[in-house]
């Protein structure tokens, strides 16, 4: 599957296969990209975002090669091929989430096609697309393992005026099975609220998911992989987790407050984890 580019200027994601080669560019052009590669995230995962400047832009996510990354000189690290990922155009006249003139942090574009799309070859979790695209409460809450909690979680989300959640998932040939909830509020006020007070702890989440009991905050999370808009707050399962491993991260992006979960038989591997956060982050950025 391939997004549909968008009218106005965007940048075009490649895969992770090495580019074709072009012609050399003006030694002006090369300081310029390699200050971008500097500035970019240098983490396992490695991704990376061009942007096009202008309200309404869209603009493509893609990865940098393996050899240009510390410590992921290896034929295979485990990344997930994902399809051209784009972001939606903004409506007329409104602007970015991050805008200095956007004071509630608001997220303008529509929250359904802000989702990450599965990687190629996934299986499509049906259970999460709603009704219209929209996941109902009480579907999100099922996430969670006890029914007290769901009910003070419900409450809680009521209480903050949720506007709506949009869903998706996959499982990969592998057997890990991915969920990423997206919940929106009116304000970035809401949700800082929401994830300081009520959902992320230091060292676990105040919430346990089904299946996932004892979780511990995740250390091997690259410290460089923090956007400056976008925060998020990893845990893992520690050993012994039984059957099946639980990695999970709450994203705070403006007035979307995000759930990324993955699981898996054996042992949920860390840089798939680590990718689909961070792409997912950069969309919401």
């Amino acid at each position: 599957m391939t997004t549909e580019q968008q009218p106005e200027t965007t940048a075009t994601v490649a895969g992770p296969a090495p580019m074709p080669e072009v012609p050399p560019a003006p030694q002006s052009a090369v300081r310029k990209d390699r200050r971008v590669l500097r500035a970019a995230l240098r983490w396992t995962a490695a991704v990376l975002v061009f942007a096009a400047a202008g309200a309404g832009t869209a603009y493509g996510i893609t990865r940098m090669e393996r050899t240009d990354v510390p410590g992921l000189q290896t034929e295979s690290d485990g990344r997930w091929e994902y399809p051209q990922i784009v972001k939606p155009p903004l409506p007329a006249g409104s602007p970015g989430p991050f805008d200095k003139a956007n004071t509630a942090n608001s997220h303008y574009a529509d929250l359904r096609e802000l989702l990450l799309p599965a990687p190629e070859g996934a299986k499509a979790d049906k259970a999460l697309s709603g009704e219209d695209g929209w996941l109902a409460t009480k579907d999100f809450l099922a996430a969670y393992e006890d029914e007290d909690e769901r009910d003070t979680i419900g409450r809680l989300l009521t209480d903050q005026g949720l506007r709506h959640v949009a869903a998706r998932g996959w499982t990969t040939a592998d057997g890990t099975r991915t969920r990423i909830y997206l919940l929106q509020f009116e304000t970035a006020t809401v949700v800082d609220s929401l994830q300081g007070d009520s959902f992320t702890g230091y060292d676990s989440p105040q919430f346990a998911l089904k299946g996932a009991s004892e979780m511990h905050l995740d250390e091997q999370f690259p410290a460089k992989a923090e956007l400056e808009d976008v925060r998020h707050y990893t845990y893992e399962e520690a050993k012994p987790y039984g059957a099946e491993q639980v990695r999970e991260a709450y994203l705070v992006a403006g007035d979307v407050f995000g759930l990324v979960v993955q699981s898996r038989k054996g042992g949920a591997a860390a840089v798939p984890f680590q990718q689909t956060v961070m792409l997912q982050s950069q969309l919401l950025e």
